[in-house]
């Protein structure tokens, strides 16, 4: 019997963190294959881009959320220099991350629980995929916030259907105290491809600070 190909709606299709468990434990050695490069997934291209733009030196160490297979954390990391931190919740999909070699360390947790890091240990948070359909919400700021460092930088990416309807943009209003004004930038997830559906996926990138 030949099993279920796994697609990106089946992804937007989760509900609890168990499920996100279930569903890459099967995901994870095609995940890159099947979804990244076929889709031609734009956004941990553009999480890193924005990153290396808006960076200061004191920006580490540097927490990978929702690493996954470490999409975001090769593209960083392409000398082995930085010190970046990968957080997940599929240990699959965070030992496809370790045979990259571009983290220094990888967690395997629910980040919508309480995060297993000291209170000001992080010097920035990357984020590409995590925040969108049946994943993570808008509450995960405050164990974000609470790790990070005064003035460490934020780069995430937020799919456009959850921004508001996922409480994104309310959360952004109640944590305004705690952080820079946000710079949003709007692209497509993926590259042009023959499947509209695809091409109708809108992401989010919110860049800020934690204030000092």
């Amino acid at each position: 019997m030949v099993e279920k190909k796994i697609k990106l709606k089946d992804a937007y299709a989760l509900k609890t963190p168990k499920d996100s468990i279930k569903l890459y434990k099967k995901w994870a050695k095609t995940y890159d294959k099947d979804f990244a490069i076929n889709s031609n997934y734009q956004s941990p291209k553009k999480i890193s881009d924005y990153f290396n733009k808006y960076t200061k030196n004191t920006d580490t160490p540097i927490l990978d959320v929702g690493a996954g297979t470490g999409l975001v954390g090769k593209l960083l990391n392409t000398k082995n220099k930085k010190e970046i931190i990968g957080i997940d919740i599929s240990l699959e999909m965070l030992n496809q991350a370790k045979l990259k070699g571009c983290y220094s360390s990888l967690i395997e947790a629910d980040i919508t629980k309480k995060i297993p890091l000291k209170k000001h240990s992080i010097g920035a948070v990357v984020s590409a995929g995590t925040f969108t359909h049946g994943h993570v919400g808008a509450e995960a700021f405050d164990e974000l916030l609470r790790i990070t460092k005064p003035g460490g930088l934020f780069v995430l990416s937020i799919n456009s259907k959850v921004f508001v309807k996922g409480g994104f943009q309310k959360k952004f209003l109640k944590i305004k105290n705690k952080i820079s004004s946000p710079i949003f930038k709007k692209f497509n997830a993926h590259g042009i491809r023959k499947n509209e559906a695809l091409n109708k996926v809108e992401i989010i990138a919110a860049i800020f600070r934690k204030k000092l």
